[in-house]
């Protein structure tokens, strides 16, 4: 069977240790003046921006890959956003909100800053969302967005809605599968969000569920190491594919288990975090042949990805990953908006110029914000782990349509 046509939608909803110590102790540019500082702006000096990323958790492979990212865009600028040099302060996200929220708040309070960037995770995002609104301090997030945050004012995601992986894979797999598909992921808010994007669009199009109940299974978070009674489910349940979400050392485990396992011919499908960046080179050939979706992969043969991939792997002698180019581009909009705040830079001037950020020349093709979710209007992919020379890696297989 042919697979569907892409769709087009506007309104679809290293040690842990070690890399904690470094991101720590990195500055981008010394510190602006105590003036500039207790309103986390400048007229002309040195700006603070935070950086809140995993550096410990489950998630804290997804770290090098932020950091980098941002790191990547200011190299290319001389260390400068909108003309000012720029301080790099940066907090430990960890597995939630226990993390998240006293990082972002130390941010705020202690150092200052203009912006903050990062947060890979639903639930920290929405854990902070009160926060920056009541501080008025602009939050880029550059990974998980809730579906629907209340406090829409302060908060911006140069990612996607944390629904849209499954909203664009789910016409692709309705067609290509012919049969019904289990849905399994983590049971915390991003797993929520994620799956509840596949398997409403899967029902809208007449697809069923292979899972018994007709409902998703989750598994705990952060606590799930063994996925092999999971599997021993799936087998039983007659599903003809699998359609999954995990990130971090839960994605490491769940496909290598998988490849090992009695369902590994099952065709497997996910959002694109599953084998995405240090994850993928964790899994090695257990990974071959997942199909992923999401909004970005480094063998995109556009100008701007090729500029990026290649400053990218000069100086980290590694490909970039959806996280370093949704930061990569959380830098670039900072950089408009700094610019065209004008001589008084500060966090409420900085949040009401990036409503005007207008098209973002992005690695992964041009994208602007939706107004009302604050989230990019942008193509989304359908990928494959394959071998592309001496390495693995997500190869494009065709868009799967227009989100946002």
């Amino acid at each position: 069977m042919t697979p569907a046509s892409p769709i087009s939608r506007r309104s679809f909803r290293v040690s842990a240790a070690g890399l904690l110590a470094g991101a720590l102790a990195f500055t981008a540019a010394c510190s602006g003046s105590a003036a500039d500082d207790k309103k986390g702006g400048s007229s002309s000096g040195t700006l603070k921006i935070g950086l809140t990323i995993p550096l410990t958790g489950v998630y804290a492979a997804l770290g090098p890959d932020l950091q980098n990212g941002f790191q990547t865009y200011l190299d290319q600028h001389g260390g400068k956003l909108g003309g000012h040099k720029v301080e790099l302060v940066i907090t430990d996200e960890g597995d939630g909100p226990q993390t998240s929220v006293p990082s972002v708040t130390k941010l705020i309070k202690q150092d200052k800053v203009t912006a903050v960037v990062g947060l890979s995770n639903a639930a920290t995002v929405a854990a902070n969302v009160d926060l920056v609104n009541d501080n008025k301090v602009p939050m880029i997030g550059a990974v998980g967005r809730p579906g629907e945050i209340k406090r829409q004012d302060y908060v911006w995601h140069t990612s996607y809605l944390s629904e849209e992986p499954g909203v664009a894979a789910a016409p692709y797999i309705k067609e290509a599968v012919q049969g019904p598909v289990y849905a399994i992921g983590p049971d915390y808010q991003g797993g929520y969000d994620q799956l509840r994007g596949f398997t409403e669009t899967f029902d809208k199009l007449g697809g069923k569920l292979a899972n018994p109940d007709g409902k998703t299974k989750w598994t705990p978070f952060p606590a799930t190491n063994n996925f092999q009674p999971y599997f021993n489910e799936i087998k039983n349940s007659g599903a003809k594919a699998v359609y999954t979400f995990y990130a971090g050392t839960a994605a490491v485990n769940f496909v290598k288990q998988y490849k090992q396992s009695d369902i590994k011919d099952i065709p497997l499908y996910a959002a694109g975090f599953l084998t995405e960046g240090a994850v993928l080179g964790a899994e090695g050939d257990a990974a071959k042949g997942v199909f992923t979706s999401l909004n970005y992969t480094p063998t995109l043969d556009i100008p701007a990805n090729r500029s990026f991939v290649s400053a990218y792997q000069a100086k980290y002698n590694a490909l970039p990953t959806m996280m370093s180019a949704t930061m990569y581009d959380a830098a670039a909009v900072l950089d408009k908006a700094i610019a065209a705040a004008g001589d008084k830079v500060t966090p409420e001037t900085v949040n009401a110029q990036i409503a005007n950020t207008g098209k973002v020349d992005s690695p992964r093709g041009p994208w602007e914000f939706n107004t009302k979710s604050h989230a990019p209007v942008q193509k989304w992919y359908l990928r494959e782990v394959k071998q592309d020379g001496t390495a693995l890696s997500n190869v494009m297989v065709r868009e799967l349509g227009t989100l946002g």
